[in-house]
């Protein structure tokens, strides 16, 4: 249950959320809200393949 809820997490975070890796976004000058977005995205999607 568990691991299909954050695979729907991870589809619709995919959808919505920006991707800052195809920007090129230099994390030593990203902002406090893209460091959220970002361990956002990489809490769901570890807990998506696991």
């Amino acid at each position: 249950m568990k691991k299909k809820f954050f695979k729907f997490l991870a589809q619709i975070n995919k959808r919505i959320l920006p991707s800052f890796s195809k920007k090129g976004l230099d994390l030593s000058r990203a902002t406090k809200w893209q460091m959220a977005v970002i361990g956002w995205r990489y809490y769901v999607t570890i807990n998506a393949l696991d």
